[in-house]
């Protein structure tokens, strides 16, 4: 009983995190928007970049606005289900309209795949979070083999970059090539589970933990300045990779706290 009390509190941690990773890429976007086609100055020489966005301000400026609404009202249960469909919508448009074409022109970028299928996830994690019942059934099963597919990716693309990935990860962590595959396997293995429905609060728990980890021990050291790599603290890729990586850990965690036990 006290391992399940201690489960549905992290579980509940959930929301809070998915709506200030929203909230912190809105505020994000609208400071790179000031900035756009310009340096950050010249001791950073640092062109910011704008998640899933072209780099035109008022529309950053828009939809900056607009994610850090829908961040701040999904705290709020009357106004949950409003904010995540307007969220999941936008999220879904911004990566139909111009990651997916990007992508398809050069289907063997790694890169090119990541920017498109990240909001993609999000989007899902958006329209799932108000639980059963908020949205049609049909839609509610779309968006989790969608995310399915997502983390299958997110998975394969590990095997796929497995050197370059290992190279990410901090000197003080041991056997990077063995870790970059074990989350790999664990990515397609949690795809599997929420798209087949089979243990699908444990694979978003799980999943949702490992992105979690990535958070403590690598994006925020890094935007920390606490690796010594040049110019992470200060560039907005690095930003935008800890604050995309805390939405995909507050929204699978909500994923699981949302589904029946």
């Amino acid at each position: 009983m006290q391992l399940d009390r201690a489960g549905a509190a992290a579980l509940s941690l959930g929301r809070p995190l998915f709506s200030l990773a929203i909230v912190a890429l809105g505020i994000e976007t609208l400071v790179c928007a000031r900035y756009v086609g310009h340096s950050l100055g010249p001791q950073y020489n640092v062109i910011p970049a704008l998640p899933w966005l072209p780099a035109i301000p008022w529309i950053a400026y828009g939809f900056g606005t607009i994610w850090m609404a829908c961040g701040a009202a999904l705290l709020f249960k009357r106004m949950l289900r409003t904010a995540a469909m307007t969220l999941g919508g936008l999220l879904l448009l911004c990566a139909l309209v111009l990651d997916v074409p990007k992508y398809a022109a050069d289907l063997g970028s790694i890169s090119l795949r990541t920017t498109a299928f990240e909001p993609l996830a999000l989007a899902s994690l958006a329209w799932l979070l108000p639980g059963p019942g908020a949205i049609p059934g049909l839609l509610t099963r779309g968006n989790r083999y969608l995310l399915a597919v997502c983390l299958i990716v997110f998975g394969a693309d590990h095997f796929l970059a497995l050197a370059f990935i290992a190279t990410l990860l901090p000197a003080w962590i041991p056997w990077h090539v063995f870790w970059v595959a074990f989350f790999g396997v664990a990515l397609i293995a949690a795809g599997l589970s929420i798209g087949l429905n089979i243990l699908q609060r444990w694979g978003a728990a799980c999943i949702g933990l490992m992105f979690g980890i990535w958070v403590v021990t690598l994006h925020l050291p890094r935007v920390l300045g606490l690796y010594a790599i040049p110019g992470a603290p200060s560039d907005p890729n690095e930003w935008s990779s800890l604050f995309i990586a805390t939405a995909l850990w507050g929204g699978l965690w909500a994923l699981a706290r949302v589904q029946a036990p």
